[in-house]
C-alpha cells in the first residue's frame, strides 16, 4: 500500500520548468469555467467557404427543405388538400402582380416569385374578375357607341358573362396543361431541361393575365385605334413574361422545337387577347339593329292579295 506521503497533492510553480525536469511525467490542464476558450483560427479559405454556403445554402438548410417536402399531404378529396392551394397572403399576391406588370430582362418569374410557394388564390381571382371586366366593359362599349341613335334600344347581354368564363378559365387551365405534358415529354427526352410543376404553370399564366382586367377597362373607349394600342402592349407586357419563364425550360432542347415552344406560347396568347377584343368588342351586335320595314309596293301587293 503507497504511503500517506505519496498521495500527497503538490503545488508546482512552474509547469515548463517541472516538465523539463521530468520529461515522462503526465500532466492535467484545468481551466477556470469562467474563462471563455480563445478563438483558433480556421483553416485557409473559410471565409469564403461560408460565404458560398450562405449563397448556396448549407446542409442544415437542405435537410430543412428536404424535411418540408417530406411533410404528410392530405388526401385530394379532403378540404385540407385545397386549403394548401390558398395559403398565401396579401404581400405575395401583391409582389407577384407587380412582377408580372413589371418583367425584368434574365429574371425567371417561377424561381423569383413562385417556387416558394405556389399558389391558386391569385389566378383564380384574376381570371374570374377579367371575366366581369370584358363582360361589363362590353356591355358598356356596345351602349356608348350606339347612344343617342333614335332605333337602339339597349339590352344587356348576360350571355357575355358565360362566354367570358368559358374562354378565360378554358385558357388558364387547358394551356397550362398541355404546356406541363409537352415539358414532362421533352424532360424524358433532353435531360438537362427545366422542369415546372403544374400548379408553377398555372400560376405563372393566371398571373400573367393581370394585366388585361385595367386594359378590358380601358377598352370602353370608342376608338377601335386606342383599342388596339391597348392590347399591344398587354400583350407586349404579358407574353414576355411567359417567353422569359418558360425560354430556360427549353433552351436546352433542339433549337427549333425550343424556338416553336416560345412561338406556340405568344401565339395563344395573342389569340386570346385579339379574339376578346374582336368579340366582345368589334363585332357588331345583330340584336340591336334596327327591324327592316317593308317596302310600300309590297304592303299594297299583300293589301290585294288578301
Amino acid at each position: 500500500m503507497a504511503a500517506v506521503d505519496d498521495l500527497r497533492f503538490e503545488e508546482f510553480g512552474d509547469a515548463a520548468a517541472s516538465l523539463a525536469a521530468n520529461p515522462d511525467t503526465t500532466t492535467i490542464s484545468i481551466e477556470d469555467p469562467g474563462d471563455t476558450p480563445k478563438h483558433q483560427p480556421g483553416p485557409p479559405g473559410g471565409s469564403g467557404r461560408e460565404e458560398d454556403d450562405e449563397l448556396l445554402g448549407n446542409d442544415d438548410s437542405d435537410k430543412t427543405e428536404l424535411l418540408a417536402g417530406q411533410k404528410k399531404s392530405s388526401p385530394f378529396w379532403t378540404f385540407e388538400y385545397y386549403q394548401t392551394f390558398f395559403d398565401v397572403d396579401t404581400y405575395q399576391v401583391f409582389d407577384r402582380i407587380k412582377g408580372s406588370l413589371l418583367p425584368v430582362p434574365g429574371k425567371n418569374f417561377v424561381r423569383l416569385y413562385v417556387r416558394s410557394n405556389p399558389d391558386l388564390y391569385g389566378p383564380f381571382w384574376i381570371c374570374a374578375t377579367l371575366v366581369f371586366a370584358i363582360a361589363i366593359s362590353g356591355n358598356l362599349s356596345n351602349f356608348l357607341i350606339h347612344l343617342g341613335e333614335k332605333t337602339y334600344h339597349y339590352v344587356p347581354e348576360f350571355r357575355k358573362v358565360s362566354i367570358a368564363a368559358t374562354v378565360v378559365y378554358a385558357y388558364a387551365w387547358l394551356v397550362p396543361l398541355a404546356l406541363w405534358g409537352f415539358l414532362m415529354w421533352r424532360n424524358s427526352k433532353v435531360m438537362n431541361i427545366v422542369s415546372y410543376s403544374f400548379l408553377e404553370i398555372v400560376c405563372v399564366y393566371g398571373y400573367s393575365l393581370f394585366i388585361y382586367i385595367p386594359t378590358a377597362i380601358l377598352w370602353i373607349i370608342p376608338q377601335k385605334a386606342v383599342r388596339w394600342i391597348l392590347v399591344m402592349i398587354a400583350l407586349g407586357v404579358s407574353g414576355s413574361v411567359l417567353a422569359m419563364t418558360f425560354w430556360p425550360a427549353v433552351r436546352e432542347d433542339n433549337r427549333r422545337i425550343a424556338l416553336a415552344t416560345i412561338v406556340t406560347i405568344v401565339l395563344l396568347h395573342m389569340l386570346l387577347s385579339v379574339g376578346c377584343l374582336a368579340y366582345f368588342f368589334d363585332a357588331p351586335e345583330m340584336d340591336h339593329l334596327p327591324t327592316p320595314t317593308a317596302a310600300p309596293n309590297q304592303t299594297v301587293a299583300a293589301a290585294k292579295l288578301s
